[in-house]
């Protein structure tokens, strides 16, 4: 038997898929709304580090789903694009001298090969790349509409800006007070930025997560980052340091206005405007250095629990509004110009950090909430009858709070108010590869947009990227870019220098695969009726509160501008697991890079330069530990199709796994086993008649049992037990000396979603002249896949006792008749009052006894 040549056969059928477009789909109207599928991969940034092995996991799995789809008569939209702007193509540039736009189309020529490499059933005539200038005009289009709604404004505001990229960064891209891509400790700084106000949709992005088909877990990230909590705005009077009211008033936010009466205190963000008009001449110099010195931590270090509380008293004092007594006012980086309203009233006998401050600052403590501690010496911070409140004395929680809003809006010194965590989304960046945001700065004429005509505004091709390090992009460079006419009076003005964030292509990548190449509009709204909402969206965990968030944000309002259908872009999400690999630990948990590790015959693994022993571990892919696993040389040694089919065999595809290379080898040797048993001479023996043969009956039921399995755990993105029952039936159908035709036919349908490639040629080799992609799903025959007889489990009170074999579907009285008179029943129930007992057809008779 000839060897199995996929050296041979996968680029003759990649060829194929080309030349034939196989996968180019169109808004056919034969198609009804239930057989329309649109099924999407999060786009990949095209790095020059190419493909590791995870990621083709997650477009593996709706490769799959989507040839089994077109097999069942569905209409597919599976497309595939980049996610071409951004910070690393820039700094590459900067380092090199290259221009961001050859070293990305160079990386997207180079992933795309890749992609291709592996079978994938992309429309390809739809890939997008969010650099193009007929892209990037419709971004920037639709950043117009958000300005024209008075959802974008400009402001001098703090942000996050780390000083290795030199630029401003979102709240979601710090991790751990750390840049999300370079690693630096970020500090703050106050530059001029461009801002969304995505906190005017926080309600509906909160309520609309409920009618979503997503994890649990990533609903629940979006409605922690939303952070919708319902409490009062209160306003306290400020008063100079001889306690004289002025007119400067300061409004906090919070969740227990009925806890006033304990206010010794108040606390405002180094950040908080109010600072310069409160702080007096005394307090002057002090303040400024704590402000220098909060500018340069992280929110993560200001907000750490465990950390010294640190704080500066401004020089003036509060009127508490509920009792007339004058409170000072400090100034503390534990408190974040981000949340609320960057002021809070500290109430210390009731709260662990207030407590802490006070201590340390030697401010009064006073209980508000009956304590079973003394709050002098520890915050009591559960509830209690409300004491030292006045006209609050003797209530509880609920009917406190109810009796101060009362009080307060009857006072109008406060009122109901709900407050969200979400923060306004600081969009604009000061780097060169990103888009052009297209507005004008006019003396005369403030901003104004550039033209909807005049789009895209192209970026303009230059030789430096450095950036200015003083908060200005590099395009504020360049003068002949920058200087340009008001579109509205024609007189001399300047371009908006700051450039868009990549994660504003992102935003509405899926909407521009419905109609790629409309130079009139974004999408034509009968092709996006057609296709959305997306069916199905696969991707990683870690895109719950960056793009996800963003991407329903931009969505509400085309929705609400009437460009778009639904309310929400994303039907289902799935997040794949990642695919990790494995690492070699010193005892100290430091990491040696593989390169660095030696298996001895012991079997155990040492360190080369020391004789350590070392620990395997399974850790994340990386350059620096050498465990990348590149997918060209596993297809080299394996083939593609045993590439994709071991990454959907590893385990469930939500579930992070580890790659290990005899995995991949048992995977080729099962297509190797596959081709042999093609190679086999084929029968046309009618399968569905009465057989004589004991093998091939057997066969059969395995084959009806394995067709039905396979269609079942597809259907769920349960590919690996599909993948283990086709392993059953290979096994089987190897021992036969013929292979029924019919049968065989019908498996190798099965396959072909899995093992694409080598599905087309056995189909060929069956003597088919049309590709397999579209030929229909084979049919269950549900009576060939009955088991003839059922093992059923017996349990007492959660322990098996028992078993016994049954015909299947039996009923559950029979069930129940034989359980209670087993043997190894009995001993267990006779004499027992019988609780309950509950049966699982053909698996289980369940016994619960007192």
């Amino acid at each position: 038997m000839s060897k199995y040549p996929f050296e041979s056969i996968e680029p003759k059928w990649q060829k194929y898929w080309d030349e034939h477009k196989t996968f180019k789909v169109t808004e056919d109207e034969k198609f009804p709304a239930d057989k329309r599928m649109y099924v999407l991969d999060m786009f990949p940034y095209p790095s020059a580090a190419g493909l590791h092995v995870g990621h083709p996991e997650g477009y593996t799995a709706t490769d799959i789903y989507c040839r089994y789809l077109r097999m069942n008569g569905y209409n597919v939209l599976h497309p595939m694009g980049y996610d071409a702007f951004g910070l690393p193509a820039e700094n590459y540039a900067i380092k090199t001298g290259t221009h961001p736009k050859t070293t990305t189309n160079a990386n997207i020529e180079h992933f795309t090969q890749q992609i291709k490499s592996l079978g994938f059933s992309y429309d390809w005539d739809r890939c997008v790349s969010t650099c193009e200038p007929d892209y990037y005009k419709w971004t920037q289009w639709i950043f117009l509409q958000l300005y024209k709604k008075g959802l974008a404004y400009e402001a001098q505001t703090p942000i996050n800006w780390c000083p290795s990229c030199m630029t401003g960064l979102a709240n979601e891209e710090v991790k751990d007070g750390k840049c999300d891509r370079c690693g630096a400790e970020v500090t703050h700084k106050t530059i001029r930025q461009w801002i969304l106000k995505i906190t005017d949709y926080a309600d509906r992005l909160d309520a609309d997560l409920e009618g979503l088909d997503w994890p649990e877990s990533v609903k629940a990230m979006q409605h922690n980052w939303i952070g919708k909590s319902t409490g009062a705005e209160v306003t306290f009077t400020v008063a100079d340091k001889d306690g004289k009211p002025t007119d400067n008033k300061l409004t906090v936010y919070t969740t227990r206005c009925d806890t006033l009466f304990g206010a010794t205190y108040m606390v405002v963000s180094p950040e908080h405007k109010i600072i310069s008009e409160i702080t007096t001449p005394e307090q002057a110099d002090a303040v400024k250095a704590y402000q220098e010195a909060a500018a340069k931590k992280s929110d993560l270090e200001r907000t750490d629990l465990a950390k010294d509380k640190t704080g500066v008293f401004s020089g003036s004092y509060a009127i508490n509004p509920v009792n007339g007594k004058l409170i000072p006012i400090w100034i503390a980086d534990y408190v974040l110009i981000s949340y609320g309203t960057g002021a809070i009233m500290a109430v210390p006998a009731h709260d662990d950090r207030d407590w802490e401050f006070a201590k340390k600052f030697n401010l009064p403590i006073i209980e508000v909430l009956k304590s079973e501690v003394d709050v002098q010496q520890q915050a009591w911070t559960q509830d209690g009858i409300h004491v030292n409140s006045d006209f609050l004395d003797g209530l509880n929680k609920a009917d406190a709070i109810a009796k101060m809003l009362e009080f307060l809006e009857e006072k109008k010194i406060g009122r109901k108010a709900i407050n969200y965590k979400l923060r306004d989304w600081v969009y604009s960046r000061q780097r060169y590869w990103g888009e052009p945001i297209p507005l004008v700065h006019c003396p005369d004429c403030g901003t104004v947009p550039v033209p909807e005509e005049e789009l895209p505004l192209k970026l303009p091709e230059v030789k430096s990227y450095q950036p200015t390090g003083t908060g200005e992009s590099p395009l504020a460079a360049i003068d002949s870019w920058v200087n340009c006419k008001c579109p509205k009076c024609g007189k001399p003005a300047k371009r908006e220098t700051n450039t868009m964030p990549q994660w504003g292509g992102s935003c509405w990548y899926y909407l521009r695969y419905l109609d790629p190449h409309n130079d009139k509009a974004f999408c034509a709204p009968e092709k996006e009726k057609y296709w959305m909402p997306v069916d199905l969206y696969i991707g990683g965990a870690e895109h719950a509160v960056l793009h996800l968030l963003y991407a329903r944000f931009w969505h509400k309002v085309l929705y609400d501008i009437g460009v778009v259908s639904t309310k929400e872009p994303f039907q289902r999400l799935v997040n794949q697991g990642m695919i990790t690999s494995f690492a070699f630990q010193r005892k100290n948990k430091t990491l040696v890079p593989v390169d660095e590790v030696e298996q001895r015959e012991d079997g155990k693994y040492y360190e080369k330069a020391t004789g350590e022993e070392l620990e395997q571990i399974v850790a994340k892919m990386s350059k620096s530990l050498k465990n990348v696993v590149n997918p060209d040389d596993e297809i080299k040694a394996y083939g593609a199709d045993s590439v994709r089919m071991y990454e959907m065999f590893m385990g469930p595809l939500t579930m992070s796994k580890p790659w290990a290379t005899q995995g991949i080898v048992g995977i080729h040797r099962f297509l190797e086993k596959v081709w042999s048993v093609s190679e086999k001479p084929m029968s046309d023996i009618d399968i569905t008649g009465k057989l004589e043969d004991k093998a091939l009956i057997s066969a059969r039921k395995t084959f009806a049992q394995t067709i039905k399995k396979v269609t079942d755990d597809t259907a769920t993105l349960n590919f690996n037990t599909a993948i283990s029952q086709m392993m059953i039936f290979i096994n089987e159908l190897s021992k036969l000396p013929e292979v029924p035709k019919a049968m065989w036919s019908d498996f190798v349908k099965v396959l072909s979603p899995y093992a694409p490639h080598l599905g087309e040629e056995l189909w060929e080799k069956l003597g088919n002249k049309e590709t397999i992609a579209y030929v229909a799903w084979p049919k269950i025959n549900d009576d060939f896949a009955k088991d003839d007889i059922k093992t059923i489990v017996v349990m007492v009170n959660g322990k098996k006792r028992d078993t016994f074999e049954a015909a299947p579907g039996s009923s559950d009285d029979s069930l129940k008749e034989i359980a209670f008179a087993r043997d190894g029943v009995k001993k267990f129930t006779d004499g027992h009052e019988i609780v309950k007992c509950i049966v699982v057809k053909d698996k289980l008779v369940n016994i619960v006894v007192k």
